[in-house]
C-alpha cells in the first residue's frame, strides 16, 4: 500500500540530530514528522542476551565497506540508544585542524568559544554531569592506576547517566532497561511528541525529489520488524522542510540517490568521512602483577577479573590532547568495555606465534576474558572514506535479517593516519607493559577493515563549497531547504568521544532552521525551553540567536 501526505518539517532519523531538530520546531508550532529506520523500543524491551533478535541485533546496524566498517545504531532514538553515554566537549585545537586538505576544515564562525553555550544547552538537556573517583568501575580504576604509575594523567569522563539509577550492569550497547542512560528516549524525543510530533519507526527513506511548490518530497519504505529485507509497503510526504539526521553511513547515501530527482549534488556529498581515527587495543591483565605492582584487590580475595563488572568508559587519559603538538600526533585513551561479539573477535593474542585473532593462542585467551582490559582510541585521520554509488535500497546491501549489511564505503588509511595510530598503541603498550601489569595488541584490521562507531565528515559544513557539502548553517549547497543535522556535518574527528559536539552543532543549527522555515510559510517561533523546562543555558545562548537567524550564505 503506497499513501500520500504532506507535514511542514519531515525528519529522518531520530538520533542526537534528528531528536533535536524534531523537538525545536515541534515546539515552536511546526507540524514535524519523524521517519525512523528502525524499531521503538523502550526500558524493558531491552534485553540482556545477544541472541539474534533480541535488542541487540534489532537496534544496531553494522556495515562492511571496503576497509572500514561501522557500527551505528538503528533504532528509534537513534546512536543515544546504543552509545556508552560518554560527553567530553571537543578540544580546542579541533576547530583550527586543516588536516588533508591544508586548510581550515571548519567553518570560520565556529571554535570551542562560539560553540560553548550550546553545549551547555545540551548538558542541560541531557543532563550531562562529572564524575568523580567513587563513581569509576573496577575497569576505569585499573586504567586510571596504571596510567599513574606509568606518569600520566587519568580522569573521569564526563557521562549522561543517573548514577542513582544505573546498577553497573554494563549491558549499556544493548539499551538500558533502567532509563538510568540519558537517551535520548529520556528527554528530547518524549518532549517532541508532547508538542505534537509523529515518530513513526520501521520507515526508511530511499530518496527524497522536488515538488511543484519548490517543497520536497520524501520517499519511503516500511520494514518489516523482524526481517529488515523485507518491505511491507512505502509512500511519500510532502514538506517545506527536510532535516536530515540518519547519520553519516546514511545521509549521504539518501543523498546520492536522490541526485536524478533533485539535482546535481556538492562534490563532498559522501566524501571526506572519518571514522573519528577509532581503533581498539586489548590488554590480558596479569591478575599477581596487579596485586603486586598496584596494590589493587576487590572482594574475594581478587585482584582485578573484572572485565565485565561497570558500564562503558569511566576513565580515559587526554595528555595528548595538546594543542602545540602536530596534526595526527593528538589522541585520547579510553577505557572501554565492549561486551562479546566483536570484541572476542577481533581481539588478537599477544603471544601467538601462527594467526593472531584465531588459533591455539586466542583459545587460551579467551578462557582470560575477566582478566580483558580494552582501551578505546579516538585520533585524528585524514578523511579518508569515500562512498560509492548508492545500493538499490537503504543504506546498504543486508546479508541477514537484522543487523548486518554491506556497503559501498571505501577507506584506505593514509600514512597520516596509520602514524597517529602507531603513536597511540605505543602509549597504551608503553602504560599497560610496564612492570609486566599485562600484554596488550590491536584489534585486528584483517577481518572488516578498520571500525568506527562514531561515524563523520560525509556531509560536512565548511567555508569552501569544494570540500563542503554544507554552509556553516548546516544548509546543503545548491538546495535550500533541505538541512544536515547529524554526525555527517562533522568536518573531522574530534579526538574524544563525539556525541557531545553533534548534538551541540545541531542545537545551534536550529535558530536557522526556524529562519528557513518561517521564510518558506511555516508558523514556527524559536526559543523553546530544554526538555525538562530548564531555561538557564538557554538564556546564556540568547546573544548568538540573531546572528544565527540573519539571511542564510548563498553556496
Amino acid at each position: 500500500m503506497t499513501s500520500f501526505e504532506s507535514t511542514d518539517v519531515l525528519v529522518i532519523g531520530s538520533g542526537f540530530g534528528g531528536a533535536i531538530a524534531a523537538y525545536h520546531l515541534a515546539a515552536g508550532g511546526a507540524r514535524v514528522v519523524v521517519l525512523e529506520r528502525g524499531p521503538w523500543l523502550e526500558g524493558e524491551d531491552f534485553d540482556h542476551d545477544f541472541k539474534l533478535g533480541s535488542s541487540y541485533t534489532r537496534i544496531f546496524d553494522f556495515v562492511v565497506g571496503d576497509g572500514m566498517s561501522v557500527l551505528g545504531g538503528n533504532c528509534v532514538g537513534g546512536g543515544s540508544v546504543v552509545y556508552f553515554a560518554a560527553m567530553p566537549r571537543a578540544p580546542r585545537f579541533v576547530f583550527e585542524r586543516k588536516g588533508g586538505i591544508g586548510r581550515r576544515m571548519w567553518p570560520k564562525a565556529l571554535s570551542r568559544d562560539a560553540l560553548e553555550p550550546w553545549y551547555d544547552r545540551v548538558a542541560e538537556a541531557m543532563p550531562v554531569t562529572g564524575q568523580d573517583w567513587d563513581d569509576v568501575t573496577y575497569a576505569g580504576g585499573l586504567w586510571a592506576a596504571l596510567c599513574a604509575r606509568s606518569g600520566h594523567t587519568a580522569n573521569p569522563v564526563p557521562v549522561a547517566v543517573d548514577n542513582g539509577k544505573c546498577t553497573n550492569c554494563n549491558w549499556m550497547m544493548a539499551g538500558c532497561r533502567f532509563d538510568a542512560k540519558r537517551s535520548l528516549l529520556t528527554n528530547y524525543l518524549p518532549a517532541a511528541l508532547a508538542h505534537g510530533a509523529q515518530i513513526r519507526p520501521l520507515h526508511e527513506v530511499q530518496h527524497i525529489s522536488r515538488t511543484d511548490d519548490g517543497g520536497y518530497r520524501v520517499h519511503y519504505n516500511v520494514i518489516d520488524d523482524e526481517d529488515y529485507r523485507v518491505h511491507t509497503g512505502g509512500g511519500t510526504i510532502d514538506a517545506k522542510i527536510v532535516v536530515l539526521a540518519a547519520g553519516a553511513g546514511a545521509t549521504p547515501v539518501i543523498l546520492q540517490r536522490s541526485e536524478p530527482s533533485l539535482g546535481k549534488m556538492p562534490h563532498a556529498v559522501g566524501r571526506y568521512f572519518s571514522g573519528n581515527g577509532e581503533r581498539l587495543n586489548t590488554a590480558v591483565i596479569d591478575e599477581d602483577r596487579v596485586r603486586e605492582v598496584l596494590g589493587l584487590e576487590r572482594d574475594g580475595g581478587l585482584a582485578y577479573a573484572a572485565n565485565q563488572i561497570g558500564r562503558g568508559p569511566v576513565v580515559a587519559n587526554w595528555d595528548r590532547l595538546d594543542g602545540s603538538l602536530p596534526e595526527h600526533s593528538r589522541f585520547s585513551l579510553e577505557q572501554l568495555y565492549f561486551p562479546p561479539g566483536l570484541g572476542t573477535i577481533l581481539a588478537q593474542a599477544p603471544d601467538a606465534t601462527g594467526p593472531t585473532w584465531f588459533g591455539v593462542e586466542k583459545k587460551e585467551m579467551l578462557k582470560r576474558w575477566q582478566s580483558w582490559l580494552t582501551i578505546f582510541i579516538m585520533s585524528e585521520d585524514d578523511n579518508e572514506g569515500v562512498f560509492g554509488p548508492p545500493p538499490a535500497t537503504g543504506n546498504a546491501m543486508r546479508i541477514s535479517q537484522q543487523m548486518l549489511g554491506r556497503g559501498n564505503l571505501r577507506y584506505h588509511p593514509t600514512a597520516n593516519t596509520l602514524r597517529g595510530w602507531t603513536e597511540a598503541d605505543d602509549l597504551v603498550r608503553d602504560i599497560i607493559e610496564r612492570d609486566g601489569v599485562g600484554r596488550v595488541r590491536p584489534w585486528t584490521n584483517d577481518v572488516v577493515g578498520a571500525y568506527t562507531v562514531h561515524p563523520l565528515a560525509s556531509c560536512r559544513i565548511g567555508d569552501d563549497p569544494a570540500t563542503s557539502a554544507l554552509d556553516d548553517r548546516h544548509e546543503l549547497r545548491g538546495h535550500p531547504g533541505i538541512f544536515v543535522t547529524d554526525g555527517s556535518a562533522v568536518p573531522g574527528a574530534l579526538t574524544v568521544n563525539p556525541a557531545m559536539t553533534i548534538a551541540a552543532l545541531a542545537e545551534r543549527a536550529m535558530p536557522g532552521i526556524v529562519r528557513a522555515a518561517r521564510e518558506r510559510g511555516v508558523p514556527v517561533e524559536y526559543g523553546a525551553p530544554s526538555p525538562d523546562g530548564a531555561t538557564s543555558a538557554r538564556r546564556a545562548a540568547a546573544p548568538l540567536v540573531a546572528g544565527l537567524v540573519q539571511g542564510r550564505r548563498a553556496g
